[in-house]
């Protein structure tokens, strides 16, 4: 066996006596004095908090008899344990990367030696490290941070979906949270009430995000087509009034429209009984508040794709339309065949993040109508809710956090499946050198 083989072996055995076996001293004691801090983590809280996480806690908060009195001694908290077993878990897992970092290297270094070339020392690795390793060092950070800001907590809110922690009885820290494997998603579509609201829900989301885009994206093409036709004077002045529906807070605009449309004291209906008609239950109707929140949705949304889609028509070449006059063509076939496509083009994946933003849209519905107007047939949800709406209810209000859960896993799976496909059947995807 080589250096390089004895040097890996030693490395295998405990981290950094490969290093030392290839003498690079300083580098070997590092990495030997990291397994020791590793091994003494893992044997005094680490595997404990992997069996808390394999566990949830075994002995809830209870009363205690001493003596005469009764005292509360608290129990395992199983929500802090999966938190702490996670976060066992994820830092064995970079250990095991360093540990096999380790052996690499030590077998790396091992071959220079066999093939007699010099050694680099620890002050040149570092050198080394600070002129060709500068950017994977930069990033070291930011990757830390995406793991426990981001990865944890989604991996955390996805393992809630397996448990039972929901109130009235798996709250802790007076009781215990247990894993359940798939029950709460059996329980989502086979029992009756948590089905039905499921099913309606669902429904209602899909009909939403499919109506919001197609009404804001064709509409912000209308409008713009509208300014950009010759003749029209004071185009500018277009542009800046369409738009300011937009630069207002949308937070502000939908609180101004539910006022606004109030049943009994928005002006609105007032001016509507005033002229001799019947106020219009805008928010308390069902079918109503479902077409209210659609047409404000236009009108926030419409100056988004108009401001878009001027920019992709100022793009188009005019010889285009010059040598389609030429032809004879009419307005409607300039549109269809150069404008439309041309504009397709540009924002297929726009229109498809548009879509998947619409399934999450939280503002308009919570801010609008929140959820409202109330359907007795539904489980914690309202005739307006969309699945992220109910989502919320469920996790603030009625502390339904495996439910909560299981939504929003199939809420990203929905998501995810309908972007990466219809993306990748995109021309834009697929010709993405049409247009330079």
């Amino acid at each position: 066996m080589g250096n390089a083989g004895i040097a890996a072996l030693l490395s295998a055995i405990f981290m950094g006596l490969g290093q030392m076996y290839n003498r690079q001293w300083t580098k070997g004691i590092i990495f030997l004095v990291a397994e020791l801090v590793s091994l003494y983590l893992i044997v005094t809280s680490l595997a404990y908090n992997l069996w808390g996480l394999v566990t949830l806690g075994e002995q809830p908060a209870h009363m205690e008899k001493i003596g005469r009195l009764y005292r509360n001694v608290p129990g395992d908290h199983s929500i802090f344990m999966m938190i702490y077993g996670l976060v066992a878990l994820l830092y064995i897992g970079l250990l095991v990367c360093f540990y096999i970092a380790n052996i690499k290297d030590a077998y790396r270094i091992g071959k220079r030696r066999e093939r007699r070339e010099k050694v680099n020392s620890f002050r040149e690795t570092w050198r080394l490290l600070g002129n060709q390793g500068f950017p994977y060092v930069l990033l070291t950070l930011p990757a830390i941070g995406v793991l426990v800001f981001t990865i944890l907590p989604i991996i955390f809110m996805v393992l809630m979906a397996f448990t039972n922690y929901s109130a009235p009885d798996h709250i802790p820290p007076k009781s215990l949270v247990d894993w359940v494997g798939l029950r709460t998603f059996t329980n989502l579509v086979t029992l009756e009430a948590w089905s039905h609201t499921f099913v309606g829900v669902f429904t209602w989301t899909i009909i939403w995000a499919v109506v919001a885009t197609v009404t804001t994206y064709f509409g912000g093409i209308l409008v713009a087509l509208l300014i950009e036709q010759r003749g029209i004077k004071f185009k500018g002045f277009w542009r800046t009034l369409f738009i300011l529906p937009y630069a207002i807070p949308q937070f502000i605009s939908l609180l101004v429209m539910r006022n606004l449309l109030n049943y009994q004291f928005g002006p609105v209906n007032q001016y509507l009984r005033m002229m001799g008609f019947g106020g219009v239950p805008w928010l308390n109707d069902p079918f109503w508040a479902k077409v209210t929140v659609i047409l404000v949705n236009m009108w926030i949304g419409i100056p988004v794709s108009m401001i878009l889609v001027l920019g992709v028509l100022t793009a188009i070449p005019r010889d285009l339309y010059e040598a389609a006059e030429v032809d004879g063509a009419t307005g409607f076939q300039k549109f269809r065949n150069i404008t439309m496509p041309f504009v397709l083009f540009q924002t297929a994946p726009i229109l498809i993040m548009q879509f998947a933003g619409n399934i999450n849209n939280f503002n308009v519905i919570f801010l609008l109508t929140n959820g409202l107007p109330a359907n007795g047939d539904y489980a914690y949800a309202g005739s307006t809710d969309l699945l992220v709406t109910w989502l919320y209810k469920l996790t603030l209000d009625n502390q339904r956090y495996n439910f909560a859960s299981a939504i929003g896993i199939i809420i990203f799976i929905i998501i995810a499946a309908f972007s990466l496909y219809n993306y990748r059947r995109s021309r834009s995807f697929k010709e993405e050198d049409m247009i330079q």
